[in-house]
């Protein structure tokens, strides 16, 4: 069965919120060799997913911008990004809470430069870095575009994300997303993250779709694109650096930019 929508959303740039069509139709889970030009994606396409943080969210400006807040200077942006990677696996394992990890890397990123703070600091710091970094809050410059295009296609369109419930629902809605899609999955709110392909399944129920009717894309290999894969869904790595190696066969669709998105689904949507 082929899914057909009309198109009844109408973005820009800044926008808060979304004409037309009430906040209440928004479905909201809440539950416990070389790169070479992106082939087309097969089968009939009906939906598509989106990470959110690095792929519709420029992640790193406004990461920096917390790490200058804290230093300022964003010369540490590596050491940072690796913290970030080690204490981000405890939480999305459930072994910490969201608030606690970010004072918990604060405290060891600081620990690791010789300054040991005392947990009023900790707080302290830390919220200064998080007002930074919502501040500097700003979508890539192809994904209003992109979300448009996919919408006149008559697709329905999912969010995908893993993080804390409350603070990525204030991003988008700090974003003007916060009703541009069809269904918002946090991992946050699931208790599963990507790359564990329950989410994905999640994503397609709450769409009305076949994981082989929908797409999913994203900034990372192995928890997008090959996540979304082994779920059956058809995964797009979105690899704007264009630095990235996908081996022959991986069965991952690969784009540069967004822009590039409703080409590759278009001849297949409907």
């Amino acid at each position: 069965m082929t899914i057909r929508l009309t198109n009844r959303y109408d973005f820009s740039p800044g926008q808060q919120s979304r004409r037309g069509l009430a906040t209440s139709n928004v479905h909201r889970v809440t539950l416990a060799p070389e790169l070479s030009p992106a082939p087309s994606v097969p089968g009939k396409v009906a939906a598509v997913c989106f990470d959110v943080d690095a792929t519709l969210v420029d992640y790193e400006t406004s990461t920096r911008a917390g790490l200058r807040e804290l230093l300022g200077t964003d010369d540490a942006w590596v050491e940072w990004c690796a913290l970030t990677d080690q204490h981000y696996a405890g939480y999305l394992a459930g072994h910490i809470g969201f608030e606690p990890m970010l004072q918990q890397r604060t405290k060891d990123f600081f620990a690791r430069r010789g300054e040991f703070l005392c947990d009023g600091e900790v707080v302290r710091r830390e919220e200064r870095r998080t007002a930074a970094v919502r501040g500097a809050w700003r979508l890539f410059d192809d994904a209003l575009p992109c979300l448009r295009a996919l919408r006149k296609l008559g697709l329905r369109l999912a969010a995908i994300t893993n993080a804390a419930g409350e603070h990525q629902r204030a991003k988008l809605g700090a974003l003007g997303l916060d009703s541009a899609f069809d269904a918002v999955l946090i991992s946050g709110e699931l208790g599963v993250a990507k790359p564990h392909r329950a989410i994905f399944r999640r994503a397609c129920r709450a769409l009305g779709v076949r994981p082989g009717q929908t797409v999913h894309v994203g900034d990372q290999l192995a928890t997008d694109a090959v996540g979304a894969r082994d779920a059956g869904l058809h995964g797009v790595w979105l690899d704007r650096s264009g630095c990235g190696a996908l081996p022959h066969g991986a069965g991952i669709s690969v784009i540069g930019q967004l822009a590039e998105l409703p080409a590759l689904v278009s001849g297949r949507a409907g």
